[in-house]
Protein backbone atom coordinates (compact mmCIF):
# COMPACT_ATOMS: atom_id res chain seq x y z
CA UNK A 1 0.00 0.00 0.00
CA UNK A 2 2.79 2.43 0.91
CA UNK A 3 4.54 1.84 -2.41
CA UNK A 4 1.45 2.67 -4.43
CA UNK A 5 0.89 5.86 -2.47
CA UNK A 6 4.40 7.22 -2.96
CA UNK A 7 4.32 6.90 -6.76
CA UNK A 8 8.14 6.49 -6.81
CA UNK A 9 10.23 5.18 -9.70
CA UNK A 10 10.53 1.67 -8.17
CA UNK A 11 7.32 0.69 -9.84
CA UNK A 12 8.42 2.03 -13.31
CA UNK A 13 5.93 4.94 -13.33
CA UNK A 14 7.07 8.40 -14.53
CA UNK A 15 6.80 11.26 -12.04
CA UNK A 16 3.97 13.69 -12.62
CA UNK A 17 4.57 17.16 -14.13
CA UNK A 18 3.48 18.86 -10.98
CA UNK A 19 5.96 16.94 -8.90
CA UNK A 20 8.87 17.61 -11.21
CA UNK A 21 7.91 21.26 -11.42
CA UNK A 22 7.86 21.56 -7.63
CA UNK A 23 11.18 19.76 -7.16
CA UNK A 24 12.96 21.65 -9.99
CA UNK A 25 13.94 18.40 -11.74
CA UNK A 26 15.16 18.64 -15.35
CA UNK A 27 14.19 16.05 -17.91
CA UNK A 28 17.02 13.78 -19.03
CA UNK A 29 18.64 14.62 -22.37
CA UNK A 30 19.06 11.52 -24.49
CA UNK A 31 19.40 8.00 -23.20
CA UNK A 32 21.86 6.69 -20.61
CA UNK A 33 25.36 6.56 -22.04
CA UNK A 34 24.63 9.12 -24.79
CA UNK A 35 26.53 12.46 -24.86
CA UNK A 36 24.28 15.30 -23.88
CA UNK A 37 23.64 17.88 -26.60
CA UNK A 38 25.14 21.32 -25.96
CA UNK A 39 22.67 24.10 -25.37
CA UNK A 40 22.98 26.90 -27.96
CA UNK A 41 21.57 30.40 -27.98
CA UNK A 42 18.43 30.56 -30.09
CA UNK A 43 18.84 32.00 -33.55
CA UNK A 44 16.35 34.83 -33.06
CA UNK A 45 18.64 36.33 -30.40
CA UNK A 46 21.57 36.24 -32.83
CA UNK A 47 19.47 37.83 -35.54
CA UNK A 48 18.46 40.57 -33.15
CA UNK A 49 22.11 41.30 -32.36
CA UNK A 50 22.79 41.72 -36.07
CA UNK A 51 19.85 44.06 -36.69
CA UNK A 52 20.25 46.98 -39.14
CA UNK A 53 21.99 50.17 -38.03
CA UNK A 54 19.94 52.48 -35.81
CA UNK A 55 17.91 55.30 -37.37
CA UNK A 56 20.55 57.85 -36.36
CA UNK A 57 22.99 56.30 -38.84
CA UNK A 58 20.39 56.51 -41.58
CA UNK A 59 19.95 60.18 -40.74
CA UNK A 60 23.70 60.67 -41.01
CA UNK A 61 23.78 59.00 -44.40
CA UNK A 62 20.90 61.19 -45.56
CA UNK A 63 22.73 64.29 -44.35
CA UNK A 64 25.91 63.19 -46.12
CA UNK A 65 24.00 62.62 -49.35
CA UNK A 66 22.39 66.05 -49.07
CA UNK A 67 25.79 67.65 -48.48
CA UNK A 68 27.19 65.86 -51.54
CA UNK A 69 24.33 67.24 -53.63
CA UNK A 70 24.98 70.78 -52.38
CA UNK A 71 28.71 70.49 -53.15
CA UNK A 72 27.95 69.16 -56.63
CA UNK A 73 25.45 71.96 -57.21
CA UNK A 74 28.04 74.57 -56.24
CA UNK A 75 30.56 73.04 -58.68
CA UNK A 76 28.00 73.09 -61.48
CA UNK A 77 26.80 76.62 -60.75
CA UNK A 78 30.37 77.94 -60.70
CA UNK A 79 31.44 76.17 -63.89
CA UNK A 80 28.23 76.60 -65.92
CA UNK A 81 26.31 79.46 -64.34
CA UNK A 82 22.86 79.21 -62.85
CA UNK A 83 20.97 79.22 -66.13
CA UNK A 84 22.95 76.44 -67.84
CA UNK A 85 23.11 74.12 -64.83
CA UNK A 86 20.81 71.09 -65.08
CA UNK A 87 19.55 68.78 -62.37
CA UNK A 88 20.94 65.83 -64.36
CA UNK A 89 24.43 67.33 -64.19
CA UNK A 90 24.19 67.86 -60.44
CA UNK A 91 23.01 64.29 -59.90
CA UNK A 92 25.82 62.88 -62.03
CA UNK A 93 28.46 64.89 -60.20
CA UNK A 94 27.03 63.95 -56.80
CA UNK A 95 26.84 60.28 -57.76
CA UNK A 96 23.12 59.94 -57.06
CA UNK A 97 20.01 59.28 -59.10
CA UNK A 98 18.13 62.26 -60.44
CA UNK A 99 15.11 61.26 -58.35
CA UNK A 100 17.25 61.53 -55.21
CA UNK A 101 17.76 65.22 -55.92
CA UNK A 102 14.01 65.80 -55.76
CA UNK A 103 13.82 64.09 -52.38
CA UNK A 104 15.83 67.02 -51.04
CA UNK A 105 15.12 69.95 -53.34
CA UNK A 106 12.21 70.86 -55.54
CA UNK A 107 14.26 72.72 -58.17
CA UNK A 108 17.53 74.51 -58.95
CA UNK A 109 16.45 77.63 -57.16
CA UNK A 110 15.90 75.84 -53.87
CA UNK A 111 19.35 74.26 -54.22
CA UNK A 112 20.93 77.67 -54.72
CA UNK A 113 19.05 79.03 -51.71
CA UNK A 114 20.44 76.17 -49.64
CA UNK A 115 23.95 77.15 -50.74
CA UNK A 116 23.32 80.66 -49.43
CA UNK A 117 21.76 79.36 -46.24
CA UNK A 118 24.58 76.96 -45.38
CA UNK A 119 27.61 78.86 -46.68
CA UNK A 120 26.86 82.49 -45.84
CA UNK A 121 24.09 82.85 -43.26
CA UNK A 122 26.10 81.35 -40.33
CA UNK A 123 28.97 83.73 -41.08
CA UNK A 124 26.71 86.78 -41.05
CA UNK A 125 25.17 85.55 -37.81
CA UNK A 126 28.45 86.27 -36.03
CA UNK A 127 27.81 89.99 -36.44
CA UNK A 128 25.01 89.83 -33.89
CA UNK A 129 27.39 88.74 -31.14
CA UNK A 130 28.48 91.67 -28.94
CA UNK A 131 32.20 92.49 -28.64
CA UNK A 132 34.06 90.58 -25.93
CA UNK A 133 34.13 92.18 -22.50
CA UNK A 134 36.86 94.79 -22.55
CA UNK A 135 37.18 94.64 -26.33
CA UNK A 136 36.55 97.55 -28.65
CA UNK A 137 33.97 97.69 -31.42
CA UNK A 138 36.79 98.23 -33.90
CA UNK A 139 38.40 94.96 -32.80
CA UNK A 140 35.07 93.16 -33.35
CA UNK A 141 34.58 94.69 -36.81
CA UNK A 142 38.17 93.98 -37.80
CA UNK A 143 37.88 90.36 -36.66
CA UNK A 144 34.72 89.93 -38.70
CA UNK A 145 36.34 91.54 -41.74
CA UNK A 146 39.34 89.25 -41.45
CA UNK A 147 37.06 86.21 -41.25
CA UNK A 148 34.95 87.42 -44.18
CA UNK A 149 38.00 87.97 -46.37
CA UNK A 150 39.50 84.60 -45.48
CA UNK A 151 36.30 82.56 -45.71
CA UNK A 152 34.37 84.38 -48.45
CA UNK A 153 36.36 86.77 -50.63
CA UNK A 154 39.15 84.29 -51.36
CA UNK A 155 37.09 81.08 -51.39
CA UNK A 156 34.25 79.52 -53.35
CA UNK A 157 31.78 81.29 -51.08
CA UNK A 158 32.72 84.43 -52.96
CA UNK A 159 31.67 82.69 -56.16
CA UNK A 160 28.16 82.43 -54.72
CA UNK A 161 28.03 86.19 -54.24
CA UNK A 162 29.38 86.78 -57.74
CA UNK A 163 26.78 84.38 -59.19
CA UNK A 164 24.01 86.33 -57.48
CA UNK A 165 25.28 89.57 -59.01
CA UNK A 166 25.48 87.97 -62.46
CA UNK A 167 22.12 86.19 -62.37
CA UNK A 168 19.99 88.83 -60.64
CA UNK A 169 18.55 90.34 -63.85
CA UNK A 170 17.18 86.95 -64.94
CA UNK A 171 16.39 85.54 -61.49
CA UNK A 172 15.52 88.42 -59.14
CA UNK A 173 14.01 86.00 -56.62
CA UNK A 174 17.53 84.71 -55.86
CA UNK A 175 18.72 88.24 -55.09
CA UNK A 176 15.60 88.75 -52.95
CA UNK A 177 16.42 85.63 -50.94
CA UNK A 178 20.04 86.71 -50.56
CA UNK A 179 19.02 90.16 -49.36
CA UNK A 180 16.53 88.73 -46.88
CA UNK A 181 18.78 86.01 -45.44
CA UNK A 182 22.22 87.64 -45.64
CA UNK A 183 22.35 91.34 -46.53
CA UNK A 184 19.56 92.59 -44.25
CA UNK A 185 20.93 90.60 -41.30
CA UNK A 186 24.46 91.81 -41.96
CA UNK A 187 23.37 95.44 -42.13
CA UNK A 188 21.35 95.11 -38.93
CA UNK A 189 24.32 93.62 -37.09
CA UNK A 190 26.68 96.26 -38.43
CA UNK A 191 24.28 99.08 -37.53
CA UNK A 192 24.08 97.79 -33.95
CA UNK A 193 27.88 97.77 -33.72
CA UNK A 194 28.10 101.32 -35.08
CA UNK A 195 25.53 102.58 -32.57
CA UNK A 196 27.47 100.90 -29.78
CA UNK A 197 30.71 102.49 -30.99
CA UNK A 198 29.03 105.93 -31.13
CA UNK A 199 27.72 105.54 -27.58
CA UNK A 200 31.23 104.62 -26.40
CA UNK A 201 32.83 107.49 -28.26
CA UNK A 202 34.79 105.20 -30.61
CA UNK A 203 33.07 106.71 -33.66
CA UNK A 204 32.47 110.46 -33.87
CA UNK A 205 30.31 110.46 -37.00
CA UNK A 206 26.86 109.66 -35.64
CA UNK A 207 25.20 109.54 -39.06
CA UNK A 208 27.27 106.50 -40.01
CA UNK A 209 24.58 104.30 -38.44
CA UNK A 210 22.26 105.41 -41.24
CA UNK A 211 24.65 103.95 -43.79
CA UNK A 212 26.20 100.76 -42.42
CA UNK A 213 27.01 99.83 -46.03
CA UNK A 214 29.97 102.24 -45.74
CA UNK A 215 31.51 100.15 -42.98
CA UNK A 216 31.36 96.90 -44.98
CA UNK A 217 32.10 98.37 -48.41
CA UNK A 218 35.68 96.98 -48.55
CA UNK A 219 34.34 93.46 -48.08
CA UNK A 220 32.15 93.80 -51.18
CA UNK A 221 35.00 95.38 -53.12
CA UNK A 222 37.25 92.47 -52.17
CA UNK A 223 34.76 89.92 -53.49
CA UNK A 224 34.34 91.70 -56.83
CA UNK A 225 38.02 92.52 -57.21
CA UNK A 226 39.03 88.91 -56.57
CA UNK A 227 36.90 87.80 -59.50
CA UNK A 228 37.67 90.54 -62.03
CA UNK A 229 41.05 92.08 -61.40
CA UNK A 230 43.16 89.99 -59.03
CA UNK A 231 45.23 88.53 -61.90
CA UNK A 232 46.15 92.07 -62.93
CA UNK A 233 46.58 93.68 -59.51
CA UNK A 234 46.38 91.41 -56.45
CA UNK A 235 44.61 93.14 -53.59
CA UNK A 236 45.61 92.96 -49.93
CA UNK A 237 42.02 93.11 -48.74
CA UNK A 238 42.90 92.81 -45.05
CA UNK A 239 45.24 95.79 -45.17
CA UNK A 240 42.69 97.76 -47.19
CA UNK A 241 40.12 97.11 -44.47
CA UNK A 242 42.53 98.33 -41.77
CA UNK A 243 43.06 101.60 -43.63
CA UNK A 244 39.29 101.93 -44.08
CA UNK A 245 38.73 101.47 -40.34
CA UNK A 246 41.39 104.09 -39.61
CA UNK A 247 39.26 106.57 -41.56
CA UNK A 248 36.20 105.70 -39.47
CA UNK A 249 37.61 105.05 -35.99
CA UNK A 250 40.80 107.07 -36.24
CA UNK A 251 44.31 105.72 -36.53
CA UNK A 252 45.41 103.30 -33.84
CA UNK A 253 47.84 104.71 -31.35
CA UNK A 254 51.23 103.06 -31.35
CA UNK A 255 53.19 103.08 -28.12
Amino acid sequence: MSNRRTGSGTSGGAPSKSASGRRGQKPAIGRPGEKAASVKAPKPALAKAQSPKPPSNRAERTAERREAIIEAALDEFISRGFTATRIDDVARRAGVAKGTIYLHFKDKESMFEELIRTALVPLIGRLHAPPPIGGSVRDAVEAFARTFIQEVASTRRGDIVRLIVAEEPRFPSIADFYYREVVSRGLAGMRALIELAVSRGEIQQKNLARFPQILVAPAIIAVIWQSLFSRHAPLDATEMFRVHLDLIFGERRTT
